[in-house]
């Protein structure tokens, strides 16, 4: 069992303050940098240990950038990434790679493609097998227990242990790369939208493995998605990004029912309705998204949002606690009043 279970739920596994990507453009014979694209810009929040929080927004948003920073498979370019283990808090953000050797073990990626995230050279014992051994486990046998189990645990036959990827569908590749994930006994997952690339049918079974396995394993999730449907169904809290900035941060009920940021209204509005026959309320929003190379000024979503005011071209608003839980990043966001999701018959 994870050491996360034994550990009071609800304390502060990870707290993201002020956390930036910035990737150089560069141009002309000698590569000179010429400016920035800001696809993190300065984005704070916390995950509570047991707990799934959904980091949400349209496609070039920096969700993913920002998953990748957490796990330093990219180097931030400022801020702080704090995360607990074992009573200990340590900043990944600045820490040396050799550190973050012993702290990786308690981090892990589920990773959005299953069937490009599995070398299709190793069987289903190796690829799951390989962080144990890269972490010291050299026994053979003592390896390959650790495998079956893993494999039960994520309901794969253990005759499976020597085929070869390219035998499998993708929701069961998923399943190899949850347990590759969780062989080192994580306590924080970063799953990448790991269900998008999978069927509808199949999504449904994945999903509700990662939710059984976080009640008995004690697991933390940071959950990369986009479809709105799955993000109601397992997280607890909803992140929600625009151009590299937190917009809003709320429980997941609150925020679904009563949005606080128009531009969640307009992402709720395009989720699809449970109700047969309803009439659709889609907010259709204006222009493209802004470009991170060169957002405008103020609010980076004053020239889609329709309750703009001339405030809002030029002031850039802070994410701010306005009601208990709710954080909101809108300089109108105590007047305005939006709407939300409709819930199921």
């Amino acid at each position: 069992m994870s050491g996360a279970a034994g550990e009071k739920r609800g304390e502060t596994i990870l707290e993201v303050r002020d956390l930036r990507k910035h990737f150089p453009i560069r141009r002309g014979l000698l590569r000179r940098v010429v400016g920035q694209v800001k696809a993190v810009d300065g984005v704070s929040f916390t995950i509570r240990r047991g707990e799934t929080l959904a980091l949400v927004g349209e496609s070039g948003c920096g969700k993913t950038t920002v998953s990748r920073c957490i796990l330093r498979a990219l180097a931030p370019s400022g801020g702080a990434i704090n995360f607990t283990v074992g009573g200990r808090t340590a900043d990944l953000a600045t820490m040396r790679r050799r550190d973050l050797r012993r702290l990786r073990r308690h981090m892990q990626m589920v990773f959005q493609d299953p069937y490009s995230s599995l070398n299709p050279r190793m069987v289903v014992g190796e690829i799951i097998g390989e962080p144990l051994l890269i972490n010291g486990m050299t026994n053979r046998a003592e390896r390959r227990k650790r495998v079956t189990e893993l494999m039960e645990l994520v309901q794969l036959p253990a005759a499976y242990f020597n085929r070869f990827p390219h035998a499998f569908s993708g929701g069961q590749r998923q399943r190899i790369g949850i347990a590759r994930a969780l062989a080192l006994n994580p306590e924080l997952i970063v799953a990448d939208e790991p269900v998008s690339a999978l069927d509808v049918s199949v999504q449904a079974q994945i999903l509700n493995l990662m939710l059984d396995l976080q009640d008995r394993l004690g697991l933390t999730y940071l959950f990369v998605a986009h479809d709105l449907s799955v993000v109601k169904h397992v997280s607890d809290r909803v992140a929600v990004m625009y151009v590299g900035r937190m917009v809003e941060i709320g429980e997941t009920e609150a925020l679904f029912a009563r949005p606080r940021h128009p531009y969640t209204e307009a992402l709720l509005s395009a989720a699809p309705t449970p109700v047969p026959g309803a009439a659709s309320t889609r907010i259709v929003l204006e222009r493209e998204i802004a470009d991170p190379a060169n957002p405008p000024p103020g609010c980076a979503f004053h020239p889609r949002c329709r309750y703009a005011i001339d405030a809002c071209r030029v002031q850039t608003p802070v994410l701010e606690e306005i009601e208990p839980g709710s954080f909101v990043s809108c300089l109108r966001a105590r007047e305005l009043s939006l709407r939300g999701v409709a819930e199921e018959a």
